[in-house]
């Protein structure tokens, strides 16, 4: 492809959208827990001494971590709240990393099942004027990559 003159430049961590139930929840400034592991467990064959088989265990997915600035739009609040109050619903949803924001191509992780399960106010100084901060974090069933546009 360099012969043709493209150029396939990586996408800049923060062109980055969440999307939940098909809605946008803007202004994001970090979104981390994009993983996934399997766990290989050790078995062992009788008479071979020489090695153990791996074999994949279950996957397993870490927490995602949302943080965006406080605003006046409390759904992620309210959803956390009603979770305490033990009203759990589960939503699917996405993180999108697009070339350019809302134009072309981009990469989408959708995550399923998800619930809060944390949620962390601002730092409150009286000597910053930095953004106040609010961390929604959400467990879910898994993570499936694709491209999306």
């Amino acid at each position: 492809m360099a012969a043709l003159g493209v150029r396939l430049d990586p996408y800049l961590n923060y062109r980055f959208l969440v999307e939940i139930e098909g809605l946008i929840v803007a202004g994001f400034s970090e979104v981390g827990g994009l993983s996934a592991d399997v766990e290989p467990f050790a078995y062992r064959e009788g008479g071979q001494n020489e090695f153990q088989h791996q074999l994949p265990g279950p996957a397993s997915y870490p927490r995602l971590v949302l943080k965006r600035g406080l605003t006046d739009f409390d759904n992620l609040w309210d959803w956390h709240h009603d979770v305490r109050r033990g009203k759990i619903t589960r939503r699917n949803g996405s993180v999108i990393l697009a070339a350019e924001l809302l134009a072309g191509g981009a990469w989408r992780w959708n995550f399923v099942g998800a619930y809060p399960v944390r949620w962390i106010g601002p730092d409150l100084r009286a000597e910053g004027a930095a953004v106040a901060v609010e961390t929604l974090e959400l467990v879910h069933q898994g993570i499936t990559k694709g491209l999306f546009g």
